[in-house]
């Protein structure tokens, strides 16, 4: 056997009494939750996400169950589009939030339905949030409307919302849909842009960009064709 010298790391691993490190080294069990942070919250407030998600200050975090969390904040706060709930070790839950973007508004009486980019009606408010078009959905008694139905123009409608030029969409005040392809927007300057369907929505954007730029005093703008697209006075 060799000798073992004073100040050795033979010599330092024999002087440590057996069973220390493990005492030292905590237990995931032994580690509590003592903190929560949310993140990622606009029209919600970290008070409210943290009230809906009852995080259990005091249990062993790795007892903590973050996927019943999460769909308990969804449920219950449906403004919000995803949650992610994690582990801050070595104390901590995180609640990272996204919430809900409205593209139109569903006016109720003195009220205002919030619909999301996927459709979704996700919450109701007292004033209508700025830069968000109107949505008027009249659509006439006709073969459109039997075959599509509401929901399905409502999503036509949702579609060509989200297809719009920045410039145009911060100018838009309404989407007017009476058909499957009878949509229209409602601009500002007393405007109007003729759209037809939700098809082609990315050329349609192009165009009526395009449109105008050449023609900026124009009233009307058409590009339902976009292959043929017509500008007019009014």
């Amino acid at each position: 056997m060799l000798p073992v010298y004073p100040g050795s790391s033979r010599a330092v691993a024999r002087a440590v009494p057996a069973g220390t490190a493990s005492r030292t080294a905590k237990s995931p069990r032994s580690v509590r939750v003592e903190r929560v942070s949310t993140s990622g919250v606009e029209v919600l407030t970290r008070a409210e996400v943290e009230a809906v998600a009852a995080v259990p200050l005091g249990a062993p975090l790795i007892s903590v169950d973050t996927g019943a969390m999460e769909a308990r904040l969804r449920q219950k706060l449906p403004r919000i589009d995803s949650v992610d709930v994690v582990r801050s070790w070595p104390h901590g839950i995180g609640l990272k939030v996204t919430e809900r973007k409205p593209v139109l508004l569903v006016e109720k009486g003195a009220k205002f339905i919030e619909v999301d980019g996927s459709g979704v009606r996700f919450a109701t408010v007292d004033r209508a949030p700025e830069g968000v078009p109107m949505l008027e959905l009249k659509p006439a008694r006709s073969a459109s409307l039997r075959r599509f139905g509401s929901d399905r123009l409502l999503q036509e409608a949702v579609q060509v919302a989200g297809e719009l030029p920045t410039g145009v969409a911060g100018d838009t005040e309404a989407v007017r849909v009476t058909s499957y392809d009878g949509i229209s927007l409602r601009l500002t300057r007393d405007r109007v842009v003729t759209w037809g369907s939700s098809e082609d929505g990315a050329v349609k954007a192009r165009v009526l960009t395009a449109l105008m730029k050449a023609a900026p005093k124009a009233g009307h703008f058409d590009v339902s064709a976009p292959t043929a697209p017509a500008v007019s006075a009014s």
